[in-house]
């Protein structure tokens, strides 16, 4: 008797530890005032380049809410455009187009009537044909232009890899290229890729990737998605889509998605993305073009090779774990990648501070798509 009392004596006192153990949960789920500069998973050349522009600690809610009037909503993001491309023009001055790239701008005609700006990025002296990006840039479908000198040296280095890069000017809801809510962004792509698929010949294309980062990633997802719908899935041969912004449940269902309460202020605030959906298709909305993490079984049916990538500080990784295990489900060749340590879309932005991760990204989109 005295034995069996010994043994569950140590059994309860051996689970009480593991429930000890449980709750030191990582980032603000375990320490909601734990900031980015002093989180032990943060790559700290990370903090360091956000030092200079006070954004190693907490990033703030913003100054506006879903409630607040759409013209002060829109005042706030048209100044945050601008912000941002002041510190993407710092940490790019010194970038040059590289010696073996090529590059020029064409207009087409989009299917709302509307001219869509391209900018092409290509090797130089290339006589076969070779696979092309379609590059969609981030800033939430919201903000930023393809011309902001992250995204051109994004997609000249892709160029000098060894592919045919095409950069969409898409309509975006706020900033230089708004106002213009969901679809008005997600058609200028389908135009794009339908330009590209039906020049394909002529530009010396074999294959078509669409890729693109956190709205791009979005915007690349929702095209491969709305092609389908459109009988066009044949025009994509991959997608490639990096930290995903697609739940919008940055709201009061934030806590489906254990990131958005995680890494919350991690570089983004989850309000901010709130207050960004807000004004691209609304809070409430789950169309699966607009929010891809709402396509049923069906929708994702059918759909060519993925790579999702997420970063593990970001707090918007759960979204695209969740859409690669949709994928799965749906028998679609997918594969996940999580990029550890790092912020929302590190790989893109940090090339001069973390120059290893940038190559090595490009150098994964390269092989996918020559591996298709």
């Amino acid at each position: 008797m005295k034995k069996i009392t010994l043994l569950i004596t140590v059994f309860l006192i051996s689970c009480k530890t593991e429930i000890k153990n449980y709750t030191n949960l990582p980032g603000r789920l375990g320490d909601k005032n734990l900031e980015l500069r002093d989180d032990p998973r943060a790559d700290p050349r990370i903090a360091q380049a956000l030092k200079e522009f006070e954004l190693d600690g907490y990033a703030p809610d913003p100054p506006v809410n879903i409630k607040s009037d759409n013209s002060e909503i829109m005042d706030f993001l048209n100044e945050s455009e601008i912000e941002y491309q002041k510190i993407f023009a710092e940490w790019f001055k010194e970038e040059i187009i590289p010696d073996n790239v090529q590059t020029f701008k064409t207009d087409i005609n989009g299917v709302d009537g509307n001219i869509i700006n391209l900018t092409i990025s290509k090797p130089k002296e290339i006589d076969y044909q070779i696979p092309a990006i379609l590059h969609i840039h981030g800033g939430g479908m919201t903000f930023l232009t393809a011309d902001d000198p992250n995204y051109v040296v994004w997609r000249n280095t892709l160029a000098s890899k060894g592919l045919f890069v095409v950069g969409v000017e898409f309509r975006n809801v706020a900033g230089k290229l708004g106002n213009h809510p969901f679809p008005a962004g997600l058609n200028d792509c389908l135009s794009a890729l339908d330009w590209l698929y039906k020049n394909k010949t002529d530009l010396g294309v074999s294959k078509i990737v669409i890729a693109g980062e956190s709205g791009g990633g979005n915007l690349s997802l929702a095209t491969a998605l709305k092609a389908k719908d459109n009988g066009n899935i044949h025009q994509i041969d991959g997608v490639f889509a990096q930290c995903p912004y697609i739940s919008n449940k940055y709201g009061k269902s934030k806590n489906e998605l254990p990131s958005l309460i995680e890494n919350d202020g991690y570089l983004l605030s989850v309000e901010m993305q709130n207050v960004m959906a807000s004004l691209y298709d609304g809070i409430e909305s789950n169309n699966p073009y607009a929010w891809p993490i709402y396509a049923d079984n069906d929708l994702l049916k059918g759909l060519p090779p993925h790579i999702i990538t997420v970063n593990e500080l970001d707090p918007l990784r759960d979204e695209g774990i969740e859409y690669y295990r949709m994928l799965l489900k749906a028998d679609v060749d997918a594969r996940a990648i999580t990029l550890n340590g790092t912020v929302h879309a590190s790989e893109t932005i940090f090339k001069k501070f973390m120059p290893e991760l940038y190559e090595s990204v490009i150098n994964q989109i390269n092989e996918f798509a020559y591996r298709l």
